[in-house]
């Protein structure tokens, strides 16, 4: 969700695995998402105003309008939940808002410079901090790394993301500080993925009898900044301050995370003061103009990767046809979507990628609202238009329903719209939203849903590896692992995403990636309509707030912040 178009030139001509600080980026961090910087250096550059406190001290309320629902990270999950992820858990190593690696529970970030990597990419040897703790105290070692990696590859598991991981063969574990491991075959997007694999702590979890659904989940233990205190479902989770933690801070005694499903009402929160930072959709487009103007508030738009489309089940007899999704696609006003309902806010995309994303291609062919065509592309195809206006075809109706989110008025504007465009062209839809934990339950993940309204970022940090969302091996619903839950099947893009995984050499797989978007600009499985330009609002005086472009939440970094008492 940004408005930003600046990236630098990747690498070339990269021919070998080389991990250092400046090529380890050329597996997708390198130097290709520049961070939004605000007015005059913005969030990210500006020096702090303010001395962080001797110890923990008051709190924050982060205000989503989705519900965190599960609390164990290697689970298949949403963007929501990272939130909490972030805070409770560590992973590897983190990506900055400039794309780079930082540390996390690593002593330094492999490379092939210092011995981490071989010049082939093959052979890892990963060292650790040596002041770790586990919440509960216990010592955070190599033997939980590789209880994590271990478990992601268990075919029991319904992990969240296999890509990578599957790859790791002969784990290691040299001290309790140092792991290696060797992979099957170079793997570029797998620093990226470690990025966002957060670690879970073998001493509780080898003794859960059911791997899917641990007694974990009901009290998590991490390693991150904050140590989980209580769940109110419906409501809020509470977070409070790990003393022992390995990083910087935290500063804050206490961070709350509040659901408000509905957007105005979490909007009016903001604006009484009831909430310090308003997130993941942050303040609706009809509100920034007012938001805009609020005392003592940040508010503005924020990078983020989220593009918003139309997901078309295609395992689904009405999906089936790509006649229906070209027509659909040629009978969707985005432009009066985009200035009438979003104010002109977010940015038209034909691509699944972000436009920062050095992957990014901005030729693909530009979108026409077209009844016209529309229709004459369902004639043709032999979709024949009945007396009660909805057309059909070899008994199957072109009817469907749209999900979304309920409570986002700003969505079921929009729905509303689509519903009118496509009555016109001879669809019918009918919209069916469901509560957040709902509709991003079983509904999406294993693909029981029609059609939904959804943002999705479906890079990896800031790799554009996409297999998760295109991969035909990544259908929960079929029994894969990932969340490609439209049930796109298409054997050129399996191909081309294990061309672009395969080599480091950037032109390479930028070439994969631009042949992938034209691909799926042309089969449809997704109907691009914008890519986000969030609205975020924080209180002026919480200090550290920093937005991350490469993150799923901008709660990434909320062991920084801290109340400015000026």
């Amino acid at each position: 969700m940004t408005e930003q178009n600046k990236y630098p030139a990747g690498p070339r001509g990269v021919s070998h695995f080389n991990p250092s600080r400046r090529q380890l980026l050329g597996f997708g961090a390198s130097a290709g998402i520049m961070a939004w910087l605000g007015p005059s250096g913005g969030w990210v550059e500006q020096a702090r105003a303010a001395t962080p406190p001797a110890k923990p001290t008051g709190q924050v309320i982060v205000g989503l309008s989705q519900e965190p629902t599960i609390f164990h990270p290697l689970l298949v999950h949403i963007e929501v939940d990272e939130a909490v992820y972030f805070n409770l858990f560590s992973a590897l190593w983190r990506v900055d808002p400039k794309g780079a690696f930082q540390p996390d529970l690593v002593a330094e970030i492999p490379t092939v410079e210092n011995g981490g990597i071989s010049a082939d990419g093959l052979n890892w040897r990963v060292k650790l901090k040596d002041n770790v703790k586990w919440h509960d105290g216990t010592p955070f070692t190599a033997e939980d790394v590789k209880f994590n990696i271990e478990l992601i590859q268990n075919p029991k598991f319904i992990a969240g993301r296999r890509a990578g991981h599957e790859l790791v063969r002969d784990i290691k574990v040299v001290s309790p500080t140092e792991i290696t491991w060797r992979m099957e075959k170079a793997y570029a997007p797998y620093p990226a993925i470690l990025s966002w694999t957060f670690l879970v702590p073998k001493h509780i979890l080898e003794k859960e009898t059911d791997v899917n659904k641990p007694a974990f989940v009901n009290n998590p233990v991490g390693t991150g900044p904050f140590k989980w205190v209580e769940r109110v479902p419906g409501d809020h989770i509470t977070l409070t301050a790990h003393d022992g933690y390995h990083g910087e801070g935290p500063h804050l005694e206490k961070l709350i995370v509040k659901y408000i499903p509905d957007l105005t009402v979490l909007y009016t929160q903001f604006q009484t003061g009831d909430i310090d930072y308003i997130g993941l959709q942050g303040i609706t487009p009809d509100h920034y103009e007012e938001a805009k103007g609020l005392a003592d508030r940040n508010v503005m738009p924020v990078p983020q990767p989220f593009i918003e489309n139309i997901a078309v089940n295609t395992g689904l007899p009405v999906f089936k046809d790509k006649a229906v999704r070209e027509a659909l696609y040629y009978g969707m006003d985005k432009k009066s979507i985009i200035e009438q309902i979003y104010y002109g806010l977010p940015s038209e995309t034909e691509s699944f990628l972000p436009k920062q994303s050095w992957a990014f291609d901005p030729d693909l062919p530009k979108h026409e609202f077209d009844p016209e065509k529309a229709k004459k592309i369902l004639d043709d195809a032999g979709w024949a238009l009945g007396s009660d206006g909805v057309r059909a075809k070899g008994g199957v109706r072109l009817e469907f329903v749209n999900s979304t989110t309920a409570g986002n008025h700003v969505r079921e504007q929009a729905q509303q719209l689509l519903q009118q465009n496509w009555a016109d062209i001879g669809a019918k839809m009918n919209i069916n939203n469901l509560p957040p934990a709902v509709m991003w339950g079983d509904y999406w993940m294993q693909s029981k849903f029609e059609s939904a309204m959804v943002g999705i970022g479906f890079m990896i940090g800031p790799d554009p590896d996409a297999t998760d969302f295109f991969a035909s091996r990544s259908i929960a619903a079929k029994g894969g692992s990932g969340q490609n839950t439209t049930q796109f099947e298409n054997a050129e893009v399996d191909g081309l995403l294990a061309e672009g995984a395969k080599t480091v050499d950037i032109e390479k797989r930028k070439a994969a990636y631009k042949k992938m978007q034209e691909v799926t600009r042309t089969e449809l499985p997704y109907l691009p309509i914008f890519q986000y330009a969030m609205v975020s609002g924080v209180k002026s005086k919480l200090e550290g707030f920093t937005p991350n472009v490469n993150v799923q939440e901008n709660c990434w970094n909320a062991n920084t912040w801290y109340w400015s008492a000026a």
